[in-house]
């Protein structure tokens, strides 16, 4: 939300297999113009050799001091590339060292001032780790191929007389489009499961978030057949060959259903919803749930409630039971603005009450905005129920 995002290089590359590391370079800076970077540096370090070193350890603090960085996101801590490892933890260290006043440093003879980064992540790359938390770009998702094609050099050219590598290959671009696309959930119901493959289960519809949860809504015209459980497996036999195929990802299997009141309560799970009330002129329902079904509806970030009204094609809004006293969200639209109003309702959080039950790094978790921001929305809520 209106944060500025930049790079910092640590290597020029020179070791790749295909390009020059001046072509790399040029690649990487075009790159960054379409995704928008406002700065882009390149520190120069000995590819594939570089040590966690003083020298290299003073490089990051300049660049981490220069910048001042809230947020560093550093290097995988565990791939096959020697220098991903080694350039995590060099980062890690140079994001805690560049905060200690007493290391010196200098840009053109100007010294500069000590800046420790609020927090250092990691992504996720090759191998099998922990992950503690996953950033949807499936709004930016067309953006951020446009930029990895910008490394023209590494990708498919028929005319092209350097040795060829995995992502050299020619499907390898439509290979990652088609991981994050829900055919590709689909297609793997179909290899994994012989009812699938043989016609007499339906696949109806996939909605993800990949990396994180998927909805997948299946039926049977044969009634002897639970498409269900046929999915899953004995004790999730079935459904976890898939689930590790696509990184743990977690996925919800539904039974189809004619009937959209059943249908949305079903999409919902594991939430168990009270009632159901649709509008089909606007395409939307209001859910009644007991209080504690609430988090369990809405789920980790907003990602199952989202799920179902893709799933569904209705927006859900979902109301708690005994909630006569709260108040819509929208009726502080005078002192709250609308896209913040909106940004609460992604996550399913409509009403004043919905909020005032979560914890303030919840809600942070659940939507885009800023810390500070939903502590100003949370001070608006508490003068109302006040008055």
């Amino acid at each position: 939300m209106g944060r500025k995002t930049g790079a910092v290089d640590l290597t020029r590359g020179e070791l790749g297999t295909r390009g020059s590391a001046e072509l790399r370079m040029e690649e990487a800076a075009a790159a960054g113009r379409i995704m928008g970077l406002t700065a882009r540096e390149n520190l120069g370090l000995r590819d594939g050799f570089f040590g966690i070193d003083e020298e290299s350890r003073l490089a990051v603090i300049r660049a981490i001091r220069k910048f001042q960085p809230d947020i560093v996101l550093a290097h995988a801590v565990t791939d096959r590339h020697p220098d991903h490892g080694r350039g995590a933890l060099l980062v890690r260290e140079a994001a805690f060292l560049s905060g200690l006043q007493r290391i010196p440093t200098d840009i053109d003879g100007e010294t500069q001032q000590a800046w420790r980064p609020r927090v250092v992540y990691h992504y996720h790359q090759y191998y099998t780790n922990e992950i503690h938390f996953v950033v949807d770009i499936s709004a930016h998702f067309e953006k951020k191929m446009e930029a990895v094609k910008a490394y023209g050099s590494q990708f498919y050219d028929p005319s092209s007389k350097e040795p060829s590598t995995l992502i050299s290959t020619p499907a390898f671009l439509d290979h990652i489009r088609s991981r994050a696309d829900p055919v590709f959930l689909e297609k793997l119901f179909g290899q994994e499961i012989p009812e699938v493959f043989d016609g007499l289960i339906t696949v109806k519809k996939v909605v993800r978030i990949p990396g994180e949860k998927a909805k997948v809504a299946v039926d049977s015209y044969d009634d002897r057949i639970d498409p269900v459980g046929a999915c899953v497996g004995m004790k999730g036999s079935r459904i976890h060959g898939i689930v590790r195929e696509l990184g743990n990802e977690n996925i919800d299997v539904i039974n189809y259903t004619s009937n959209l009141q059943l249908y949305i309560t079903r999409a919902l799970s594991p939430a168990r919803v009270t009632s159901v009330k649709l509008n089909e002129n606007t395409k939307r329902a209001e859910v009644l749930l007991k209080p504690e079904e609430v988090s369990k509806a809405i789920g980790r970030g907003g990602h199952n409630i989202r799920l179902a009204g893709q799933l569904t094609g209705y927006e859900i809004d979902v109301f708690r039971e005994g909630a006569e006293e709260d108040v819509e969200l929208s009726e502080f639209s005078d002192e709250i603005e609308d896209w913040i109003i909106l940004e609460f309702s992604k996550a399913g959080l409509d009403t004043a009450k919905s909020i005032l039950e979560q914890d303030v790094q919840d809600l942070v978790k659940r939507t885009d905005l800023e810390e500070e921001t939903i502590l100003d929305v949370i001070r608006i809520l508490k003068e109302e129920f006040e008055e």
